[in-house]
């Protein structure tokens, strides 16, 4: 039986963005081959590199490459140039995971666009059903009232709360880690994962995406460029493999692989981190073979194919 072959676009853009890439390339074929597939990735030029080279920060090469990729993974916002591409893309809703603990990374969710309440709310419960059950409902109003009421008379097995928006965020502030899948109001996305991780002891990691119907979700880091680190080896990477984790399951759909990588990334942050962000990330592939998951978090397919 032949073993699956994603492709990935992977634009480091400058700054601290090759070395942090490097690392979750590095974890990314580590994990890929723990879990039985393969990936193609696609080191694209993009940003400074790509103005000095081609004279523009996103030439029609790398456009062509990223869109044709399964997922595009990228080591930070990446500017006008990237949101220039976005409008090319289905994308639909954001994601935003923020790791709160050694084990827990609650994953919040928000549409894109007023009309993809729906789509948003059905992907948020597929990956609660890949994960613990729980849906938390924040700050239901009139735009999404229909699909928060029909999710709560879903019969699957979620576990579905609603909570108002002030309520929700004491409750992100005092015990995040009893969250993991939350839907909000755009403007609440920010809020709600900022605040769920402002109490976090030690080195934070997020993560950032953004979903689409049909062609390729574009993931990252949830930092910036970080351009007085660059050279020093000391940039820490478990944000941008907390990405290239949430990659493979929102983008690729191997969300078992996703939760071995996401655990990998805990079990590193509970010893002592290296001081070198090269030790970071031999310390996370490291734990890779002791956090093999494997059947409460199976293979479910493409998760793009969400209708």
């Amino acid at each position: 039986m032949s073993r699956p072959t994603y492709t990935v676009a992977c634009l480091a853009r400058h700054g601290v963005g090759p070395e942090v890439m490097a690392a979750a390339s590095r974890a990314l074929d580590a994990t890929s081959r723990v879990h039985g597939f393969q990936l193609d990735e696609q080191h694209v030029p993009f940003g400074a590199e790509a103005l000095m080279r081609f004279g523009h920060p996103f030439p029609l090469s790398s456009r062509r490459a990223v869109l044709a990729a399964d997922a595009v993974l990228v080591a930070s916002a990446g500017g006008g140039a990237l949101a220039e591409l976005e409008d090319e893309l289905d994308l639909r809703a954001s994601v935003v995971r923020v790791r709160v603990d050694e084990r827990s990374a609650p994953v919040f969710f928000a549409p894109l666009a007023g009309c993809a309440w729906e789509w948003t709310v059905a992907r948020a419960a597929a990956t609660a059903r890949a994960s613990r059950g729980r849906v938390t409902l924040v700050g239901v109003d009139d735009r999404w009232a229909a699909a928060a009421e029909e999710l709560e008379d879903d019969r699957s097995g979620l576990e579905v709360e609603r909570l108002g928006a002030e309520h929700a965020m004491r409750a992100l502030v005092v015990a995040p880690s009893r969250f993991d899948v939350l839907i909000c109001p755009p403007e609440l996305l920010a809020s709600a994962a900022e605040v769920a991780g402002c109490l976090v002891p030690g080195r934070r990691a997020s993560a950032w995406g953004r979903l689409a119907a049909s062609g390729p979700g574009v993931f990252g880091a949830a930092h910036g460029p970080e351009v007085e680190l660059a050279g020093h080896g000391v940039a820490d990477p478990s944000s941008m493999v907390l990405a290239a984790s949430l990659l493979l399951a929102e983008g690729l759909g191997e969300r078992s692989a996703a939760a071995t990588l996401h655990a990998s990334v805990g079990n590193a942050h509970a010893l002592r981190m290296p001081p070198s962000g090269a030790g970071v990330a031999e310390l996370l592939v490291a734990q890779l073979q002791l956090t093999v998951s494997n059947s409460e978090l199976a293979h479910a397919g493409p998760a793009r194919e969400v209708a």
